[in-house]
């Protein structure tokens, strides 16, 4: 049986303060670029305590500079390819885009709650719809473990796509994105094993570096 390993990383802290980010493209902040460091070594401790040398075979990230840039650099560091993987991007949130998050619940806090209720029918104003996120990454995942079956990912992903792809994963309603908790830089452990009729079988192995096991 054919064993993918796929751990994904949120980004760390970004400047700008709490917003919704989306497609707005912000640098990692300091104490950001210090989290996803941190979580890196987190995750080789995960595979041997006394490593000192990548697991991964390859690294795939969304294009938003505060992934790309850590994995960029990480690529040129460990000496593991990188491919920038545009499907694999934040949602878009529209009109809320850039906006404090506090001032977009004073100003459309009916519509805020509609969208975390019931994400599926209700998407913010002008925004990308949730379902459209779950396919576009759907795809991008499909693709994904095609190209690199059997080997060990690190996917440099975002709060709200890591959401998505865990409810779409565990075969969950949509309206599961807010039952994950996944703070900056966190991190979550896929094992995805293939029979010999080719089905997959994603199981999480830890969220936010907690084992299940």
């Amino acid at each position: 049986m054919k064993v993918t390993m796929i751990d994904i990383l949120r980004h760390g802290e970004c400047e700008g303060g709490s917003i919704y980010r989306g497609s707005t493209d912000v640098a990692l902040s300091d104490l950001g670029w210090q989290q996803m460091q941190t979580s890196a070594e987190s995750l080789m401790r995960a595979v041997d305590a006394n490593s000192q040398e990548t697991p991964w075979d390859h690294i795939i990230s969304s294009p938003l500079q505060r992934c790309h840039r850590f994995s960029d650099k990480k690529s040129q560091q460990w000496g593991v390819p990188v491919t920038i993987e545009d499907q694999f991007r934040e949602m878009h949130f529209g009109d809320w885009e850039g906006r404090e998050l506090n001032e977009v619940w004073q100003s459309d806090q009916e519509r805020v709650k509609s969208f975390y209720s019931n994400p599926e029918k209700h998407s913010p104003p002008n925004g990308e719809a949730v379902t459209d996120v779950r396919d576009r990454l759907a795809i991008a995942w499909g693709s994904m473990m095609t190209e690199h079956r059997g080997k060990h990912l690190l996917l440099v992903q975002h709060g709200g796509t890591m959401r998505v792809l865990l409810t779409w994963l565990l075969k969950m309603p949509l309206s599961g994105i807010t039952q994950f908790n996944i703070p900056y830089a966190g991190v979550c452990r896929i094992k995805v094993m293939e029979d010999s009729e080719g089905r997959q079988h994603p199981s999480i192995l830890f969220l936010n570096n907690t084992s299940s096991e």
